[in-house]
């Protein structure tokens, strides 16, 4: 995993916080000063952070499970839905659905109504509907896409939410808190860390910081697949090695049993012939006699 340098942060712009009247006294430990009444953020204690939260996304990616994006300020729309595709996770970028994470199955419901339309239209059904129905459903169809088309993939509860900005997603946050998912976040000067399983002091309004803080935890996604799959390949391996390894067991303990049969068939036939022989000697000696 590449290490996120203090300069690149700096020219990101990742230490810059909100108005000092706008701070949340919760994050004080990770504000470095105060500068024409804006809050600076120490960027080593973000650094630090940062690496943390990486160490556990590569973890819950290697593990298989999903991560959910969350970011629906204009900003992180457009980097979250770019970046994010790269490693076929789920993301939120229009309105947080309520009850998504809470009433899963609900939702659920909702994108399996896409699929149903979308089966209409390959089977023909659609061309018996008139004008009018074909168009609300066509239009049913965009609205569900465009609120839950990057959410098509997730079966099921997501293993961990990432958040570009906690204040915006209260609510995301809040049902990911009641069912105990584990929450990456952006922190900003403004925010509350305590509620974040894994927070990162970060400048949660600049393209550029929300940028260098995602390409850091999508990459180490990537590792964590990537590692995924090299066990993958080691386990389909070893049962060949194992087979061919049996194989070879199989015919060793086959050709030392057959050699064992011949020495018994030696041994049986060297008997018979000596019995033979002291039956003579003993037919003889009594003709002797």
């Amino acid at each position: 995993m590449s290490k996120v340098s203090f300069e690149q942060l700096l020219e990101a712009g990742v230490h810059f916080g909100h108005l000092k009247r706008k701070w949340n006294p919760n994050m004080a430990p990770y504000i470095f000063m105060e500068k024409n009444g804006i809050h600076l953020i120490d960027l080593h204690k973000t650094s630090a952070k940062l690496e943390e939260a990486c160490n556990a996304l590569k973890q819950i990616a290697k593990s298989g499970r999903k991560i959910l994006f969350v970011a629906t300020k204009k900003q992180a729309k457009d980097i979250v839905a770019e970046k994010v595709k790269k490693v076929n996770m789920p993301y939120v970028t229009e309105r947080w659905p309520g009850g998504m994470l809470t009433n899963f199955p609900t939702i659920r419901k909702a994108v399996k109504k896409m699929s149903t339309i979308d089966r209409m239209s390959t089977d023909g059904t659609f061309s018996n509907l008139s004008k009018r129905e074909k168009l609300q459903i066509s239009r049913k169809r965009a609205k569900l896409e465009k609120n839950l088309g990057s959410i098509s993939d997730l079966t099921r509860l997501p293993a961990a939410l990432f958040i570009i900005d906690v204040l915006k997603e209260h609510i995301a946050v809040r049902e990911a808190r009641r069912l105990s998912i584990p929450l990456f976040a952006m922190v900003d000067t403004n925010s509350d860390p305590n509620n974040i399983d894994f927070p990162i002091p970060a400048n949660d309004d600049a393209s550029n910081s929300i940028s260098l803080i995602l390409d850091a935890a999508i990459s180490s996604i990537i590792e964590g697949l990537e590692e995924r799959k090299l066990d993958k390949d080691k386990e389909s391996s070893q049962p060949k090695e194992k087979t061919r390894r049996n194989k070879e067991e199989n015919s060793d303990t086959d050709t030392a049993e057959a050699e064992v049969e011949v020495a018994e068939e030696k041994t049986s036939s060297e008997k018979k012939t000596i019995a033979k022989k002291t039956s003579t000697r003993k037919v003889k000696e009594t003709k002797e006699e």
